[in-house]
């Protein structure tokens, strides 16, 4: 039901009464009236001295301050305030904090564009955000607010990066990383979508750089296996993402023998049963193993091997992944030996093998792996067939060379030896455990996820605390000299050019290495912004302390937060960091859970007309002038409405307008209340009460089961029910559960509508805040039913409904039943062969 359909339900007179200018619902004059009364009175201050209410922590994802706040800013919030604001009525001290993500490309791209100081740019941005949270009335604790992009902040990033450090699980290494060529920076993997930077779009290619990164695969099992603590309050997409992102999966590595090479090269695969079956041997062309190979090789080979590096260095890792893409490759005139058979296998260099997955070489087995076949045919390599498999007639499959597609099924090993006529599993098992006694390998488990690349070449970020001597190597810059404060901006070209612009403050990158004293450079590169995020929610729980990032006993007393609210757009990124983070700190004895967030909640999108909204599609619509148009209480209210929050919203499907007539409607049933205060509502009218306690019994469950949009209808059918009590006479207003029925709206409302709940609370007669009211108390007996009905039917056929007790007996409702006048003369002269009776709601007679 749409609010438009709910005020079709409504009376001429209510619509009528509505234009009374007398009382007329103005809600700009309410947020003028009532933001600062809560600006005052600060009902949602959290964690205050002797505050003995049970705490629950409810927690936002943090807005980029990239302007004022836009449409999915509005639909986040409203959900969050949902969840925030009920806890507070049911009795609990709830922190629901907010603060701004406020390091990373956007700002500092946007400085350059204005020429600016990103630091101006983004605190601008952060108070025009924050004057607009405070009039959508978002109930946060505005005394636990931060920015990442102040020192007080990124001091503790440091900090963390330093202990991190100290472990092992903060290192520095060469290697070939994602290079995105608009933005001139590396990327993470997980910032890397089907080839393209996430951020800007740009292709992204590849570049050897020496990088800072954080041992995420050191957590690789946990973060799979603890998710299990998560099954059932995150959403299976989420959990499903992550599982795949981080990969695990069993197989062998098997150690080949190159010629002429000492140390044999190690690959991974998941089906060493097919051993027999690899005919040659193929590496990553942008590997260390590639280059190594070629080195010494035969005039002419290492020519050609360049040349076709470098034109593979111009295509994207999806471009190179693409099952239509000719494969191409090029013999480096060596040879690999296959350790079960003994056969020598060319080497060849190819751009379908990535230098990041496994060791960055493959064993191909053309028969049964389709690229593999790809590139066998495309060169005329051998294809050998050695697992026999059937279609479902149990008909051989026919042969990949023939046929060129590859036979990756089930089935018996064949021309493999010792293992013919094993199936699949017993053949890997059998050929591991020969590897692992031979010294050639063995079982073993690898994972796609790759540790985390966190170096920048921007100056808008986090500075590492690492100075670069060079008697001393690495240094650790001592906590007593954090932070490690950006220098300013003036004087910098911020332009990206390929390395950070931190590298031209020459007096600020000169320093002194801590260690012995000597000259030192500074590290210029910046961390990652997802650093920020991923401990932020932390650092809420003590955002003033000046001795460490966050204090154990807050810890203690709110983590892990309750409920999270974003999008599912950081389903990998954010989110796995943020439960990498938090394992890392259980193991420093820092914090008890082991997982961040034990609810999660994802909201959809706000579309136009079925498409996202952007200025270049003209469907833009601006949150500041719909706030203008309808209100604050009217947008919240649709936002909430406007369907199961994890869905998408089109903004050209729902109805501010009506919101606010229905608000309207709501807000006049103060108005007319002429009962006093503390009425005993008992003495009021039955069926109303029992109205009101159901729904608002209904309603508290369905905002724990984050169903707000049908907790919003109930409101509706309450508030219905209320005008039909006091425009009839034998109720009015001045029974006291019409009172009873207003206050319980007004409640309800300060979930969605707090402008509008607080000037009902107030008309009623009661001091602010109506957020702090409580929740109504629900007499159970009231939810009892007088009555039900039951259906009688006459050989299937309905032919009476009866009202009668839920408790009634199976012979008194057969009496009742067959009483009736309906049934009886249904039945007329037939025999009545049986009465099936299943109390309380059905009676069936066959006759015949």
């Amino acid at each position: 039901m749409t609010v438009e359909q709910d005020h079709e339900q409504g009376r001429p007179q209510d619509r009528d009464h509505e234009q009374d200018p007398a009382g007329r619902w103005d809600p700009h004059a309410l947020e003028a009236r009532w933001l600062p009364v809560w600006d005052e009175a600060k009902p949602f201050a959290s964690g205050l001295p002797g505050d003995e209410r049970p705490g629950k922590y409810v927690l936002d994802m943090f807005p980029y301050p990239s302007g004022d706040l836009h449409m999915g800013h509005a639909e986040a919030y409203a959900l969050g305030d949902v969840i925030a604001r009920y806890w507070v009525q049911r009795g609990f001290d709830v922190l629901h904090p907010i603060g701004w993500d406020a390091f990373g490309l956007p700002a500092e791209n946007a400085a350059i564009k204005r020429g600016v100081d990103p630091g101006v740019w983004t605190r601008q941005n952060i108070e025009q955000q924050k004057a607009s949270m405070r009039r959508y009335a978002c109930s946060f604790d505005w005394d636990r607010v931060l920015a990442t992009c102040e020192p007080e902040y990124y001091r503790w990033n440091q900090w963390l990066f330093l202990r991190m450090h100290e472990q092992g699980l903060a290192y520095r290494r060469p290697s070939q990383v994602n290079w995105c060529p608009v933005d001139q920076t590396v990327l993470a993997n997980e910032q890397v979508v089907q080839g393209r930077c996430e951020r800007c779009g740009a292709a992204v290619t590849k570049k050897k750089l020496t990088q800072w990164y954080l041992k995420i695969t050191d957590y690789a099992d946990r973060l799979l296996d603890d998710m299990e603590q998560l099954q059932g309050t995150w959403p299976d997409k989420v959990l499903a993402m992550q599982r795949n992102w981080i990969g695990r999966s069993t197989g062998a590595d098997v150690r080949f023998v190159v010629e002429g090479r000492d140390e044999p090269v190690t690959v991974y695969t998941t089906r060493p049963d097919t051993l027999h079956g690899a005919t040659f041997f193929v590496v990553a062309v942008d590997s260390d193993l590639a280059e190594e190979l070629v080195r010494d090789a035969e005039p002419g080979v290492r020519e050609t091997f360049e040349a076709y590096l470098e034109a593979v260095r111009g295509t994207t890792e999806i471009e190179r992944l693409a099952s239509d893409r000719p494969k191409t490759g090029v013999f480096l005139h060596r040879h690999a030996v296959n350790p079960v058979t003994g056969e020598r296998m060319p080497v060849w260099a190819a751009d379908y093998v990535l230098a990041d997955y496994g060791h960055g070489a493959v064993m191909a087995v053309p028969a049964h792996d389709q690229r593999d076949l790809d590139f066998a045919l495309a060169h005329g390599l051998p294809v050998r067939t050695v697992v026999d498999v059937r279609d479902e007639a149990g008909e051989p499959l026919p042969d990949p060379a023939q046929s060129r597609v590859a036979t990756s099924g089930d089935g018996v090993l064949v021309n493999s030896g010792p293992l013919d006529g094993l199936r699949k599993a017993e053949a890997i098992a059998a050929v591991s455990e020969q590897l692992a006694a031979d010294g050639l390998g063995g079982p073993t488990t690898t994972y796609r996820l790759r540790d985390w690349l966190i170096s920048r070449q921007r100056y808008w970020g986090t500075p590492f605390p690492i100075v670069h001597c060079e008697g001393c190597g690495e240094v650790r810059v001592p906590d007593d000299q954090l932070p490690v404060e950006l220098p300013p901006s003036e004087g910098l070209d911020l332009a990206p050019k390929g390395r950070s612009p931190l590298a031209a403050a020459t007096d600020w990158v000169s320093t002194t290495c801590p260690s012995c004293g000597g000259p030192a450079l500074r590290d210029t590169d910046t961390m990652d912004t997802f650093v920020d995020s991923s401990w932020y929610f932390l650092r809420f729980l003590s955002p003033t302390s000046t001795t460490v990032p966050f204090e154990r006993a807050e810890a203690d007393r709110w983590m892990p937060v309750e409920q999270y609210v974003g999008g599912v757009t950081h389903a990998i990124l954010h989110l796995l960091y943020a439960r990498f983070f938090t394992k890392v700190l259980h193991d420093m004895g820092m914090v008890t859970p082991t997982e961040p967030f034990s609810r999660l909640l994802n909201q959809g999108m706000v579309q136009m007309d079925g498409s996202a909204m952007s200025k270049s599609k003209g469907n833009l619509v601006k949150l500041g002038e719909q706030l203008d148009e309808h209100g604050v209480d009217a947008i919240r209210l649709t936002m909430v409405f406007a369907g199961p929050p994890e869905d998408d919203v089109d903004w050209a499907d729902v109805s501010p307008a009506g919101s606010a007539r229905f608000l309207a409607r709501a807000w006049r049933l103060a108005r007319d209340v002429t009962s006093p205060v503390g009425a005993d509502p008992s003495t009021g009218s039955g069926p109303l009460r029992r109205v009101t306690h159901r729904v608002v019994a209904d309603a508290a469950s369905l905002v724990e089961g984050l169903r707000f949009n049908v907790a919003v209808a109930r409101t509706m059918e309450l508030v219905n029910a209320v005008r039909k009590a006091i425009d009839d006479p034998a109720v009015g207003p001045a029974d006291p559960a019409v009172r009873e029925a207003v206050e319980a709206v007004a409640v309800l409302l300060s979930l969605v509508a707090p402008y509008t709940a607080e000037d009902m609370w107030a008309t009623l007669g009661h001091e602010p805040c109506v957020a702090r009211a409580g929740w109504p108390a629900v007499d159970e007996s009231l939810l009892v039913e007088d009555t039900v009905t039951a259906v009688v039917q006459v050989m299937g056929k309905v032919r009476d409904r009866l009202e009668v007790p839920p408790g009634i007996g199976e012979d008194e409702l057969r009496e009742l039943a067959m009483a009736s006048e309906k049934v009886v003369a249904s039945i007329g002269g037939a025999t009545v062969r049986r009465v099936v009776v299943r109390p309380p709601g059905l009676v069936n007679v066959v006759t015949g």
